[in-house]
């Protein structure tokens, strides 16, 4: 699929997870006043993050579409890994804020503070209500996310947080509904701390997804070598071409930054070589490793020695 028709996917996309985030933002802060839950006003703040999310998703689908100029010479493809990282990184603060005030609560109830009395009445609409848009939103993105050739890495992020954000609801919901059909069973004692109880248990459940994807974010933007299986898909994707030219790959570096790619290789060639020939096997070798790796760009670097020696001053 061309640039173009997947940026427009990517934006009716992230124009769908605005509306359907802002919708359950304010069902999840209103239905949450009425239950007096916590877990359900949490799941609403999600839903605001969400929104906030696709509103800079779509801002950066602007952006990344940009060619290189004077002030971002490699492009605007880091824009992504900037918006994935902070995104990441809002995430696990809310998550921390929530299990900070779920905690307090807790103790509160130990220490003898009297806690607010769950109305279980409007939770069963809001739990069905939330879980239908979140599978809607899901899906959309999935399938936007396969008309593109399964190769925008944004679409697919914004496919799996609507369906994570739709398993953490259903999670609450049968915590939440469980501990009100229980309360006076064997449930009894937790249930005046139920719906902290349920937010701690959420919050201790996706805060290392949201580190890991912090991690995830900040090695791109630091410039950590890509996944060795995109690595070796380089190498084999550059083999051909370079074995026909009659030289030898001394080095071969591949970094990832959003939905691009950047490899370096340092080559060797067996003959006196004008510019004009590798400018020509640069171009050959950039369309064999764009086949594998979308959004890949290689850099030919013509050389006696690899990368470390040249990094050791070595000629």
């Amino acid at each position: 699929m061309s640039p173009d028709k997947t940026r427009i996917l990517e934006r009716r996309a992230m124009i769908m997870g605005m509306a359907g985030n802002l919708i359950m933002c304010g069902m999840g802060i209103y239905a949450g006043y009425l239950s007096q839950s916590q877990a359900i006003q949490l799941d609403g703040l999600f839903s605001l993050i969400g929104f906030a999310a696709a509103f800079l998703g779509l801002r950066v689908v602007q952006r990344i579409a940009r060619q290189p100029d004077k002030f971002r010479p490699y492009g605007y493809a880091a824009d992504e890994a900037i918006f994935v990282t902070f995104r990441a990184l809002t995430l696990f603060g809310l998550v921390l804020f929530a299990m900070v005030n779920a905690v307090l609560s807790i103790l509160g109830y130990l220490g003898g503070e009297p806690q607010p009395e769950l109305n279980f009445g409007p939770m069963l609409p809001y739990f069905v209500a939330v879980g239908v848009l979140c599978l809607a939103l899901s899906g959309f993105h999935w399938w936007s996310w396969v008309r593109t050739g399964r190769k925008s890495g944004l679409l697919k992020l914004e496919a799996q947080a609507a369906a994570f954000d739709g398993l953490v609801t259903a999670a609450a919901g049968v915590g939440l509904l469980g501990i009100g059909y229980l309360s006076d069973g064997v449930l009894a004692p937790i249930a005046p701390i139920g719906d902290s109880l349920v937010v701690l248990i959420l919050c201790i459940t996706v805060l290392a997804q949201y580190f890991r994807d912090f991690l995830a974010g900040l090695a791109e933007l630091a410039g950590v070598t890509a996944q060795p299986q995109d690595l070796a898909s380089a190498r084999r994707a550059i083999r051909g071409s370079l074995q026909k030219d009659g030289g030898i790959l001394r080095d071969l570096t591949l970094t990832k930054t959003g939905r691009s790619y950047l490899a370096i290789a340092y080559y060797g060639p067996a003959r006196p070589v004008r510019a004009k020939e590798m400018d020509q096997l640069t171009k050959t070798l950039n369309a064999d490793v764009a086949v594998i790796l979308t959004g890949a760009e290689l850099c030919l670097v013509v050389t006696q020695t690899d990368r470390a020696a040249q990094m050791q001053g070595a000629t």
